[in-house]
């Protein structure tokens, strides 16, 4: 009965202890349960893009906000005390924080969030294991390929002054050699090849970030065919043609034009056979005499034949 009685009265106790405990809090706060902390801390980072995310706190028809801390290698190390208050989450209202510029270093971060409402302030939930930016996901690069007339030309995502690109491009044909070019930003048109008509060239493209010394897989092969030669030779007889016209007809348009100048202004008169010379100058003389000599007898002798004629 005894030992019955003292079990009794450790029972008691221990739930007047927990009653007490419980009720220092509301005493504390004024009659009102202390705010939570947030829970299920964990970094996504995904191309170098670091975000913090936790599980919301919920107060019905309140809204919660809250502040990111961290802390470096050198922190963890020498410093524990001391945390970084992020540069972005002071008070913010979302389940979530980009901490891609608290994070400068390949070093393990630890993370730390509270919630804050009105003038209530949870404690500290911190990452359960630090945070390192050489364990983000590397995705292969966006990329858009366009012809300009036989040149290729390539522009790749930009995802940030991080980033380098490796550019692998080949003819589509059986044996074929595979070029590779490094680019170093993306977001700006680069001619990659000159192609040849009428056959086919394939790009793949991956992302390189010096600052933690990986890269991604190569993106899905795109390829590009150029046209034949068909329309070009088509356009080269052409102008050929039209070549050899303008060769042959400007030098014809130029004589051609120097004839009609000639004709208007020095015109060329065809004389009558009349008027015409066939004989020397001599014989032309003698032959004047001799018809002036015949002439003036005929006058002659008309004349007296006339006068005859009359008396008779």
């Amino acid at each position: 009965t005894q030992t019955f009685t003292m079990v009794l009265k450790e029972i008691w106790t221990s739930l007047i202890m927990w009653f007490f405990y419980a009720l220092i809090p509301c005493l504390l706060t004024g009659g009102v349960a202390i705010l939570p902390a947030p829970q299920n801390l964990s970094v996504h980072s995904t191309n170098m893009k670091h975000l913090l995310m936790w599980s919301p706190v919920i107060m019905p028809g309140e809204t919660v906000y809250y502040s990111v801390e961290y802390q470096g290698e050198y922190e963890s190390l020498y410093t524990s005390h001391i945390w970084i208050p992020s540069s972005w989450c002071s008070l913010t209202e979302g389940p979530k924080c980009d901490v891609t510029d608290d994070i400068t270093a390949t070093v393990p971060y630890n993370l730390r969030v509270r919630a804050t409402l009105g003038s209530q302030t949870s404690g500290w939930s911190t990452l359960t294991h630090p945070f390192n930016r050489n364990s983000t996901i590397l995705t292969p690069p966006g990329m858009e390929l366009t012809k300009d007339g036989f040149h290729l030309v390539i522009e790749l995502e930009d995802l940030g002054p991080q980033f380098e690109f490796l550019v692998a491009y080949w003819r589509r044909e059986p044996g074929a050699k595979e070029h590779v070019k490094t680019v170093s930003s993306g977001g700006i048109p680069l001619h990659l090849v000159t192609m040849e008509p009428g056959a086919a060239y394939c790009v793949k493209a991956q992302t390189f970030v010096k600052a933690i010394g990986r890269r991604s897989a190569f993106s899905q092969a795109e390829c590009v065919e150029v046209e034949g030669e068909v329309l070009p030779l088509a356009l080269a007889l052409f102008a050929f043609v039209g070549f050899m016209l303008i060769l042959v007809a400007v030098p014809l348009s130029i004589w051609k034009m120097g004839q009609l100048l000639r004709y208007s202004c020095c015109p060329v008169v065809v004389l009558p056979d009349t008027l015409k010379v066939t004989n020397s100058p001599q014989k032309l003389m003698s032959c004047r005499k001799e018809e002036v000599d015949a002439c003036a007898m005929t006058a002659v002798l008309s004349s007296e034949g006339l006068f005859r004629t009359w008396i008779r």
